[in-house]
């Protein structure tokens, strides 16, 4: 993995962006969906990114997760420049440094808990790693109070306990990224406010770099820096209080 980039000052940036556009073509017409966005991450810091419906958050958080690809610009998370690896690369960079949330859990309903968290696992684990992997995964399904769950399979749930195991499926293999979007819209209010406080604890204990898609002005105002997207193009709108 190469080295991220560096601020004049030195900061490290987890996360840079430069000049992203993305456009998309259906027959004869062209839509823009972000023009020339420009980000800057550090390592361990949390950001909300914030606007209307249909402003390209969603697609935004593809790019920084290597789902989707600019049409131009400079993309680099994790001393990686996605527009420069192969299939295969980028592939491996999803699966080992980029954790993905999403508003919904998208659990396997045949599977466990535990066996869900435990899917993005089977890639690229040996057998010689297998009881290490599952220990992990049952020390995070305790750590977020499922311990006594993990044999449940999510229509036993409740929809607050399925994010939950969705968030552990997210660190089972350790990434340095956390990407969530519209984690908390699916929730009631109080399980919204309790997976809130989730995210806030595992990111701050564990280092994560959080970049967070969020309509809860709750949610945003817990991470470090908030970002407004209109129009395709990236502002700083409010430093939130974390």
């Amino acid at each position: 993995m190469n080295e991220p980039t560096r601020s004049s000052a030195g900061q490290e940036h987890w996360i840079h962006l430069e000049g992203v556009t993305k456009e998309f073509q259906r027959g004869s017409i062209t839509t823009e969906v972000l023009r020339g966005v420009d980000l800057e991450v550090a390592r361990g810091e949390s950001v909300a990114i914030v606007g209307p419906s249909g402003s390209g958050k969603s697609t935004l958080l593809n790019i920084l997760g290597g789902l989707e690809l600019p049409t131009r610009g400079s993309v680099q998370v994790a001393g990686i420049d996605l527009t420069r690896v192969d299939a295969e690369d980028l592939a491996r960079f999803r699966n080992d440094a980029v954790g993905f949330v999403f508003q919904l859990h998208h659990l396997l309903p045949q599977c466990s808990a535990l066996e869900n968290v435990l899917v993005p696992t089977l890639v690229h684990r040996d057998r010689a790693s297998r009881a290490t992997t599952v220990e992990r995964a049952r020390e995070l399904l305790s750590a977020v109070g499922l311990s006594a769950r993990l044999d449940h399979r999510p229509a036993q749930l409740s929809g607050g306990e399925c994010q939950r195991v969705a968030v552990v499926r997210a660190l089972v293999n350790e990434p340095s990224i956390l990407l969530a979007d519209e984690p908390t819209g699916s929730l009631d209010a109080r399980s919204a406010d309790d997976l809130a406080d989730l995210l806030e604890r595992l990111c701050r204990e564990r280092g994560l770099t959080l970049v967070c898609v969020t309509h809860s002005k709750d949610l945003a105002s817990r991470l470090g820096s908030i970002r407004e997207l209109r129009a395709g193009r990236l502002l700083v709108r409010a430093e939130s209080g974390a």
